[in-house]
């Protein structure tokens, strides 16, 4: 199933992701991943694995032109001619001479102008054919807002945490106002369980009696459920899993479809409390961090 981001190009709506896939775990995810019939993954230069990303696209044998990869550049490559060089340390680890979609990790309203150059510099990449599209992560409305007013191309993806507990119904409009496509970060409620995220007394979004009601009804997993109820809503999801089993499961969800009762169900489940970090958050230290070269 493709979605057509607002430039034209089509993208696989489910993509693998793999933020906090550890190195030497990342390279058999994809293969796995790319096996089960994903043909979008979804990384970052944060995340310290886009060399893996690229040996496992490389050793499952499909094609690159088949591959629909995604990265990010993080805040410490902000910048005009800072971000052009990010795309050459992204190219270089994956092993690739385009990327499909190239993204702002964080808006940084702290330092905002830095954040415009980096998008112009996205801008530029896409003129000259370096990457397919362009697009932003973890912004608010009041962040697309100010970018839209002082840049010329309009993102086409913004990708944010979204699952049943924490849906951003105002970002999710703010995008489709001017054909943002909403990308789901932590689809299946990940954020609401790993360990050392998110507040006290999370709840596990997995356990929930509602989701596990429709699962049982459908003879699905509540993680499929879920990613269902994304791609019935026209979001793009990036589960990330770098368990075989679980990669596979969580591409089987083209067979069945949620009533819209059961959409609305899950709907009502959602709390408006973030698990993940605030995007106007200054939190300068995550400047410190220094993405190697390629």
């Amino acid at each position: 199933m493709n979605i057509t981001l607002n430039n034209g190009v089509n993208m696989p709506a489910i993509g693998l992701g793999v933020f906090q896939s550890a190195p030497e775990q990342t390279t058999a995810a994809v293969e796995a991943a790319l096996a089960a019939g994903y043909r979008h993954i979804d990384t970052a230069a944060a995340y310290g694995n886009e060399r893996e990303v690229g040996e496992g696209i490389r050793n499952s044998g499909v094609g690159r032109s088949d591959v629909f990869i995604e990265t990010k550049v993080w805040v410490s490559d902000y910048g005009y001619d800072e971000t052009l060089h990010a795309w050459e340390k992204a190219v270089g680890k994956l092993g690739v001479d385009q990327l499909d979609l190239l993204i702002l990790h964080q808006p940084v309203p702290s330092r905002f102008e830095k954040t415009i150059a980096a998008y112009k510099a996205l801008e530029t990449l896409l003129a000259d054919g370096q990457v397919r599209a362009i697009g932003v992560s973890n912004f608010m409305p009041h962040h697309l807002k100010q970018l839209i007013a002082e840049t010329d191309i309009i993102p086409a993806v913004n990708q944010i945490e979204l699952h049943p507990y924490f849906t951003q119904p105002d970002v999710q409009a703010a995008g489709a106002e001017h054909g943002i496509l909403t990308q789901a970060w932590s689809p299946i409620g990940g954020i609401t369980f790993y360990p050392g995220w998110g507040g006290e007394g999370r709840r596990n979004v997995m356990e929930d009696p509602v989701i596990a009601a429709i699962a049982q009804t459908h003879g699905k997993t509540p993680a499929q459920v879920m990613l269902r109820w994304h791609l019935q809503q026209g979001r793009s999801a990036i589960p990330k899993s770098t368990n075989p089993q679980r990669i596979s499961e969580n591409f089987d969800v083209f067979d069945f479809e949620l009533t819209a009762h059961e959409l609305a169900a899950i709907d009502a489940l959602d709390t408006g409390v973030r698990n993940g970090p605030d995007p106007d958050e200054a939190r300068e230290e995550r400047f410190a961090m220094v993405i190697p070269e390629a």
